[in-house]
């Protein structure tokens, strides 16, 4: 087993993909080097002697500064190096070119609805305009259970704090995310529940779902109905027989959207399960699919190496746009910038901004940028797409369903349990969560640890994802986990 990587030839760090103990020896470029501490799993170590101030490189990019006199064999982390990153800046257009040649059409099993999309589920949705009609909601949800028959494979219900007492832009989030909800074609059938009084009520949010199909949305407000649960009911079993009837066909892969979203990182996810996903990404890309990369703030650091996959200067400048605009939304709230990585980022290896966003880029694989979406904006463009919203797991995952993603590929070194609107897989960066947290985690790439080559679990992932997509369930599915969160911006009134 390999018990540390230099990820690229230019750095002066090497990770431990095991435990090391001091005393440990290990070889640079031929260089015998000593470990002078004990260095964690995932963590870094000095490959060689740097000086107070000078760049600690990995992934063959700055990740950060030493804050003193590194030894070769020391543990390099947050105790003896800071971030670099500053604030707003200029960016020069450097285009890499990158392409996949397309590959040998493969198919996966999913559901046509009327509008020509298509859908990876056939479900029922129920999602409410504003917060003070949840309770109805879920007791409509729980009645509604028993009623599935025919393809319909689950009743789901979507609950939220919003929709009223919100302001400008940021009640323009809550419509845009629920408009793209309710358009979603994963869902066979949408029963939209408002109050009536709300700011966002049905009559409001029409103008943002456009043209729909009667058959598989229905609208109910509860202040116009003598009884709101008896009527939804009804509602959802006109839905059941609708979408019931509607069967699983092949359709080529060039109809899939994925979403790409890392949480719970640690200092193995940008060498096994991030790039597994680049991997699977550029797979997709062959087959003239689409993926969509977002959470804007873990780009900082690593947004240059995106900007330069554009596919043209417009696509550049609308990315700098984006990774600059939310730096500002930091700043106007008083915020520092680089608040990040998290806590157990950070007992998982990581160190800082520039170390997480070198990691988490991977998983967008080398395709060039096809699209640069606005947060609730829906998909138009095949190919790599850009998406911006937070680094917020429940936020950043809610707005890649919104956008059309049928599935999220959610990549981990420290394991949640969370889901969202739409399938999400759960991959593990290293094998010890995957045993441990089964009833969580869907994949495992920490056997690349143990000497399996990335092109093989890129592709078995790949393999995996059709599957998903026709029909197999993942575990979050199974324990009948569904989140969803709005990016909440501004004033509540």
């Amino acid at each position: 087993m390999q018990k540390y990587i230099k990820i690229h030839p230019a750095d002066k760090v090497a990770v431990a993909l095991c435990r090391l103990e001091a005393g440990t020896k290990v070889f640079n470029c031929g260089i015998e080097i000593m470990i002078l501490e004990d260095i964690p799993q995932g963590h870094k170590f000095a490959l060689e002697d740097m000086d107070k101030g000078e760049s600690v490189i990995k992934y063959g990019s700055p990740i950060g500064i030493a804050l003193s006199m590194i030894r070769a064999g020391e543990w390099v982390h947050t105790h003896n190096m800071r971030t670099a990153l500053r604030d707003t800046l200029q960016y020069t257009y450097d285009r890499k070119d990158s392409c996949a040649a397309l590959a040998e059409k493969r198919y996966f099993q999913g559901y046509k609805r009327a509008d020509g999309r298509v859908g990876v589920r056939n479900e029922i949705w129920i999602i409410p305009t504003v917060g003070c009609v949840n309770n109805v909601v879920w007791a409509v949800h729980r009645q509604s259970v028993s009623l599935v028959k025919g393809s319909v494979e689950a009743v789901a219900a979507f609950s939220h704090p919003y929709g009223c007492s919100q302001m400008g832009e940021d009640q323009e989030n809550t419509r845009k995310i629920l408009a793209g909800l309710i358009n979603h074609p994963n869902a066979g059938g949408v029963l939209v529940l408002g109050l009536g009084c709300e700011n966002s009520n049905i009559d409001e949010l029409k103008k943002y779902i456009g043209p729909y199909d009667e058959r598989r949305v229905k609208f109910l407000n509860a202040q116009d109905s003598e009884d709101e649960i008896e009527d939804a009911l009804f509602l959802i079993k006109e839905l059941i027989s609708y979408a019931g009837s509607i069967e699983r066909k092949p359709v080529p892969l060039s109809e899939l959207i994925i979403g790409l979203k890392c949480g719970g990182s640690d200092g193995l996810s940008g060498i096994t399960a991030n790039p597994a996903v680049g991997v699977c990404s550029d797979l997709l890309a062959a087959q003239d699919g689409t993926a969509i990369l977002t959470e804007v703030p873990e780009m900082f650091g690593a947004e240059t190496i995106l900007m330069n996959r554009c596919a043209d200067k417009e696509l550049f400048e609308k990315t700098v746009s984006m990774v600059n605009d939310f730096k500002c939304y930091f700043k106007s709230h008083d915020q520092v910038i680089y608040e990040n990585p998290s806590p157990g980022n950070k007992k998982g290896g990581i160190s800082t901004l520039e170390d997480k966003s070198m990691g988490c880029v991977q998983k967008s694989g080398n395709a060039p940028v096809t699209d640069v979406l606005a947060y609730g904006e829906s998909v138009k463009t095949r190919g790599l797409n850009l998406l911006s919203a937070p680094g917020n797991d429940l936020v950043a995952s809610t707005a890649l369903a919104a956008s059309g993603a049928h599935i999220v590929l959610f990549t981990t070194g420290r394991g949640t349990p969370f889901a969202s609107p739409v399938p999400t897989i759960k991959i593990s960066s290293n094998s010890d969560l995957f045993h441990k947290k089964k009833g969580w985690i869907d994949f495992d790439c920490g056997v690349m640890i143990e000497g399996e080559e990335l092109s093989h679990v890129g592709g078995e992932l790949f393999d995996y994802v059709i599957s998903v997509a026709s029909g197999e369930k993942v575990k979050s599915e199974m324990l009948g986990f569904r989140d969803m969160a709005i990016f909440k911006q501004g004033v509540t009134l």
